[in-house]
């Protein structure tokens, strides 16, 4: 979803961009945002209900195809309103903290015609282009591959794991904590389940390969758009 909740922030979320990474065989449309939409997919339909969020709002759409939430940057939207949402990806079973709910699906996006609030960053940065490299994996009852991480993250919901990887991005001091994506060998691009978010207060370099303990969290929104089906949060820096 788009919508910043200060331009500075936006822009250094925008450069730190963390992928979320979703999908193998992919882990289940549930925790993942569905296949990126083609250019120009826009959902049409009539609002039902409107549920305030700021920076965001949440319109419930009458459409040729059914009933579809969507979320969109917050503006004075009207029950009975027509609508275009240009959408930018879909999300299923995604929480909202702010309404305190979790939705089946939602398109998010903009309304077409509408000015954005702020400069926008996607819901779900794109991974770096970096070819991956084979790094040998972490040890220890608790170890995972990155890989195993999608694949497993229901069971894996706030556990914690060691996992072993390469620093292939890297950004300090955004929202307090250092942000970077680990990469192993495992997993695919195409796929989307082969490089993790992981956030921290130590330091490291890129190119680094590292060993790193943290806690696996599902469906995590850190506004401004930013939701990651997968994170490792508060990492330490093992090796």
């Amino acid at each position: 979803m788009r919508s910043t909740p200060s331009l500075i922030l936006a822009a250094a979320l925008a450069a730190a961009a963390l992928v979320s990474c979703q999908k193998k065989s992919a882990p289940p449309a549930a925790m993942v945002p569905a296949a990126p939409q083609a250019a120009g997919e826009a959902v049409q339909g009539t609002i039902q209900e409107v549920l305030p969020a700021p920076p965001y709002a949440y319109l419930r759409l009458k459409t040729a195809q059914g009933e579809v939430w969507a979320a969109v940057p917050a503006a004075d939207y009207k029950v009975g309103a027509a609508v275009t949402v240009n959408v930018q990806i879909r999300m299923a079973k995604f929480e909202s903290p702010s309404l305190k709910r979790t939705f089946d699906s939602v398109a998010m996006g903009t309304v077409a015609g509408a000015a954005p609030a702020a400069p926008a960053a996607p819901a779900a940065p794109s991974a770096p282009a970096a070819p991956d490299e084979k790094v040998a994996r972490a040890t220890g009852p608790d170890a995972k591959a990155i890989v195993e991480i999608y694949t497993g993250h229901e069971g894996l919901k706030d556990k914690t794991v060691t996992v072993r990887g390469k620093v292939v991005k890297y950004n300090e001091g955004i929202m307090g904590k250092t942000w970077l994506h680990l990469r192993d060998g495992s997993g695919e691009a195409a796929a989307r389940n082969n490089d993790l978010t992981v956030t921290t207060k130590d330091t490291a370099k890129l190119g680094d390969v590292l060993t790193v303990k943290g806690t696996v969290r599902l469906n995590k929104d850190y506004g401004s758009g930013y939701v990651y089906p997968v994170v490792l949060e508060d990492a330490k820096i093992v090796k």
